[in-house]
């Protein structure tokens, strides 16, 4: 009965999506009150009606219950509670019923928050994320229904994929999506726009807050899958350019660009049609990743489904939705005429660079994933793109923009001192040149290339610092009016220089563990001991343990350094014998500056266990950095202007009020 009750509010949930998606677009053009009038309460009707079927679906997933199709197919008695939770989108119907979720709620969040937009703005954008409803509910509905059932029910399911089971995967998705999903509002607000044919300031305020909460949440998701990816996977990576982590790169960089371009949108009233674009093409590329792992198109433990049909039905909402806003903006964006002009030595041109480096850098991600899969389909045979194309093609594009990042934030509007802000800047160059220095002298192999990228490194983290002693007068006022500027600094700074530190962070944990990550792979036998960048590895031996649902072989291994132990070892090869599967699952000892990284392998038969041992130094500040970051999206999310929107001009005052 449950089961009918979630599948009965879906269609209902439809239904009232059709509803938002058309009445108030039709009282938008008309200027009728009532019919805009009904975009706020189906919007939360919607919401309610999914998360009614999304509750359903988890009541059956936690009591187990295999009549439904799902549920058998994806869930275990066995399982931990944790994941026969997270099972509930750990496959293609339930994450596609989570993707619809966080649509609704943030049609619901516009129609409870968006009460200072216009009337018209807000029925558009309301009515343009109904649109998107419809079509995502239809193909719930349609090809993906979650709710089936099975007669008779199975005694057993078949359980869920090994390496899903585990808490990274289990929160990696929801803010994966908050990320995919929240770019639908930038984008229902740019077409929204260009309906009205209006683009000015305070749509630019209004818009920034959106695609801040789907940025951060996109950063969130991608730095748990990262993470997931480098401890659960055990080859010692953190990134691999597969081309489902490139599905979920390439909208971020699209949201970056879009974050920055609407700052010149609000600040100075121009790139109104580029920013536009741009969050016509953050969505798109979300819905791209949606379709790739939709598609059967790719092989991955990321993909829910092979089944070329739901694919083909994605690809046409892809179409649909981004191809008629492209229509549209062809149409309408000539309409759109710039205001502020700028000196190409500003903060403005600063944020040109940005856009063009982050935008090109898209460009080569994109044709990076998709050329090899558009190759195969013509005809031309499989090709791989890698890791040595992305390096030698995205990293140089990334350098002048860690460069440009520091000196861009502190240019004036308008038009900028270049000389003088380099000046004031002298501290972040000496702390760059000394961490060239120090790393030249510490690493035996002078490895320049990194010891550059490290005092890259240390420019974004030293020219954010100085930015923020620049707006609160350190050392040039007294140290009472230093923290009265601080405490009244607008929260959009602090978010903006906890980012910049945070890439540098990020900077230089990657260079870290890609230029001096020391790998030893051998046979170890009980009490061999292998030496490891300084660290002395003892293998103890290994043996079977029980797990909730799996069994383990458990290797034991003692870690010391100048004889002292540090700490204790435990790798284990997991057997899952419900979904007759396997993983191994890696032993890690984290420092703030490495970790030390133990796989165990295959036995040889003779006593002995293959092993891999990895020191990846600087490796957690990747982490720190990206958890950073998102702080930064946080803190500028909390200011203030970005709740109140654009500020309105003051009225004329009469003679008569001047006397009052």
């Amino acid at each position: 009965m449950i089961a009918e009750i979630g599948h009965y509010a879906v269609v209902l949930a439809f239904m009232l999506s059709i509803a938002q998606g058309i009445l108030p677009l039709i009282g938008a053009h008309r200027n009728d009150t009532a019919l805009m009038g009904v975009a706020a309460p189906a919007a939360c009707g919607q919401f309610m009606f999914v998360l009614i079927a999304f509750c359903a679906l988890t009541y059956a997933y936690v009591v187990s219950d295999f009549s439904v199709a799902l549920v058998a197919q994806t869930s275990h008695t066995l399982k931990p509670m944790l994941y026969k939770v997270s099972g509930v989108w750990g496959n293609h119907e339930g994450s596609m019923l989570l993707w619809i979720l966080i649509l609704a709620l943030f049609g619901l969040m516009v129609a409870r928050f968006g009460r200072n937009l216009p009337a018209g703005l807000r029925a558009r954008v309301l009515g343009i994320q109904g649109l998107i409803g419809i079509g995502f509910l239809a193909f719930l509905l349609f090809t993906s229904n979650p709710f089936l059932r099975l007669d008779p029910a199975p005694f057993e399911g078949q359980g869920l994929n090994p390496l899903l089971q585990d808490p990274g995967l289990a929160f990696h998705p929801p803010f994966l999506y908050l990320g995919y999903v929240g770019f639908s509002m930038a984008f229902s607000f740019a077409v929204a726009a260009l309906i009205e044919g209006r683009v000015d300031p305070a749509w630019a305020r209004w818009v920034r807050p959106w695609t801040l909460v789907a940025w951060t949440a996109l950063t969130i998701g991608i730095a748990l899958g990262s993470w997931w990816a480098y401890y659960e996977l055990g080859w010692g990576g953190w990134w691999f350019w597969d081309p489902v982590e490139n599905a979920s790169f390439l909208p971020w960089l699209v949201g970056t660009a879009l974050l920055h371009s609407a700052l010149v949108v609000e600040r100075r009233d121009t790139l109104k049609s580029w920013t536009i674009l741009l969050a016509i093409i953050a969505f798109g590329m979300s819905l791209l990743g949606t379709f790739l792992v939709r598609s059967g198109l790719l092989t991955s433990v990321h993909t829910f489904a092979t089944d070329p049909e739901r694919g083909v039905f994605i690809l046409g909402l892809l179409i649909v939705v981004i191809g008629g806003s492209l229509v549209l903006y062809a149409i309408r964006a000539p309409m759109l005429k710039g205001g502020g002009l700028f000196a190409p030595v500003s903060r403005e041109g600063a944020l040109v660079l940005n856009n063009l480096l982050l935008a090109t850098a898209t460009a080569v991600v994109f044709l990076g994933t998709l050329y090899p899969l558009a190759l195969d389909a013509i005809g031309g045979g499989k090709v791989s793109v890698g890791a040595p194309f992305f390096n030698a093609t995205f990293v140089p594009l990334m350098v002048p923009l860690l460069i440009a990042c520091p000196v861009g934030a502190m240019m004036a509007w308008k038009r900028g001192d270049l000389p003088g802000v380099v000046g004031r800047l002298k501290v972040a160059v000496g702390l760059a040149l000394l961490v060239v220095l120090a790393t030249v002298m510490i690493d035996g192999n002078t490895d320049i290339v990194a010891a550059l990228a490290m005092g890259v490194a240390a420019w974004l983290v030293g020219g954010a610092a100085v930015d923020l002693a620049e707006r609160t007068g350190l050392f040039r006022i007294s140290l009472s009016d230093t923290l009265r500027r601080a405490a009244n600094l607008p929260r959009s700074a602090w978010g903006t220089a906890i980012a910049h530190s945070a890439l540098g962070i990020m900077v230089a944990g990657i260079t870290a563990s890609s230029s001096w990550q020391t790998e030893r792979i051998q046979i170890v036998r009980p009490g061999d001991t292998v030496e490891l960048a300084g660290y002395e590895v003892t293998f103890k031996g290994a043996g079977n343990v029980p797990g909730p649902n799996y069994t383990a072989l458990r290797g034991t291994f003692e870690l010391t350094a100048n004889g002292r132990r540090v700490t204790m070892l435990y790798p284990e090869k997991r057997d899952y014998p419900a979904e007759k599967s396997s993983t191994t699952e890696a032993a890690i000892h984290t420092t703030p500056i490495a970790d030390v990284y133990v796989v165990l392998g295959d036995s040889d038969g003779k006593g002995g266990w293959a092993t891999r041992i990895y020191h990846n130094p600087l490796v957690p500040w990747i982490w720190a950095g990206a958890i950073f970051m998102a702080i930064g999206g946080m803190v500028s999310l909390s200011d203030r202007r970005l709740r109140v929107g654009a500020p309105k001009r003051a009225a004329r005052k009469t003679p008569v009020a001047e006397a009052a």
